[in-house]
C-alpha cells in the first residue's frame, strides 16, 4: 500500500520496541522507519529520517542527563509543531494526563491498551485528531472534568520544576539560575498549577511516575 503513515518508535525497552514494532507492522498502512532507545538517539533520527508521528515512551534517558523524555517532546513540539506525537505511558493520574494534552501530546495511550488502541492513536494524530485510550480516559473520567489549564508552561518553568523534584532546594535553584528565591518560588507554583498539581505529594506522585525521581 501507498503513501503508509510512517512512524518513529522510541522506548527504552528493547521488548517493548519489539513488541510494538511487531504489532505496527502487522498494519498494511503503517510502517516504522526508525526506533531509538533514548531522546539522543531520536533527536539524531529525527534530523535524518522522515516520519509522520512519534510514538514514545516517557521514562526514557533523555539529552544532557535528564532522566525522561518530556523536556525534548516539549522541544519537538514547539520546534516541529506539525509532527504529532504519540506518548504511551502507564500513567494512570488525571491531573498527569490532563498536563501532558497541556503540553501539546496529540494521544496518550496506557500501555495496557496498546494493542486495542496504538493504532487508533495513531490514525487520529496524523488527522489532527486527540486520542485516549480506554484506561487513559477512564481515569480522567473518573476524576471528574478537570479544570482548564492556566495557560502554557513555559520553559524556564519546566526546568525550574524538574531541579525542584530532582531534590534541589527553591534557594539552590535560585543561585544555580542567578534568579531571585521569589521568582523561583512563583515558576514552582506556576508550573504545579499547570500541571494541576496541588500539593507536595501531587508533585512526588508525578515525579515518580514520568521518571523524574
Amino acid at each position: 500500500m501507498e503513501n503508509k503513515i510512517r512512524v518513529v518508535l522510541a522506548d527504552d525497552h528493547a521488548c517493548v520496541r519489539m513488541g510494538v514494532k511487531y504489532l505496527l507492522e502487522q498494519i498494511t498502512h503503517v510502517s516504522v522507519v526508525g526506533e531509538a532507545a533514548d531522546t539522543q538517539a531520536l533527536a539524531e533520527l529525527l534530523d535524518s529520517c522522515a516520519c509522520d508521528v512519534v510514538v514514545s515512551d516517557l521514562g526514557m534517558p533523555g539529552i544532557d542527563g535528564e532522566s525522561n523524555a518530556i523536556q525534548f517532546l516539549r522541544r519537538l513540539l514547539h520546534h516541529a509543531p506539525h509532527l504529532p506525537v504519540v506518548v504511551l505511558t502507564m500513567i494512570h493520574q488525571a491531573s498527569i494526563l490532563m498536563g501532558l494534552l497541556q503540553h501539546g501530546i496529540a494521544g496518550i495511550v496506557d500501555k495496557r491498551d496498546i494493542t486495542a488502541s496504538l493504532v487508533h492513536a495513531i490514525d487520529a494524530a496524523v488527522t489532527g485528531q486527540g486520542y485516549l485510550s480506554n484506561h487513559a480516559r477512564a481515569a480522567i473520567a473518573e476524576a471528574g472534568v478537570p479544570q482548564p489549564r492556566a495557560g502554557v508552561m513555559s520553559a524556564r518553568e519546566w526546568k525550574v520544576f524538574t531541579m525542584y523534584v530532582s531534590g534541589m532546594t527553591i534557594g539552590q535553584i535560585a543561585v544555580k539560575l542567578n534568579r531571585s528565591a521569589k521568582t523561583i518560588s512563583t515558576q514552582k507554583r506556576n508550573a504545579m498549577r499547570k500541571l494541576g498539581l496541588e500539593t507536595e505529594a501531587d508533585v512526588i506522585d508525578y515525579a515518580c511516575q514520568i521518571g523524574l525521581t
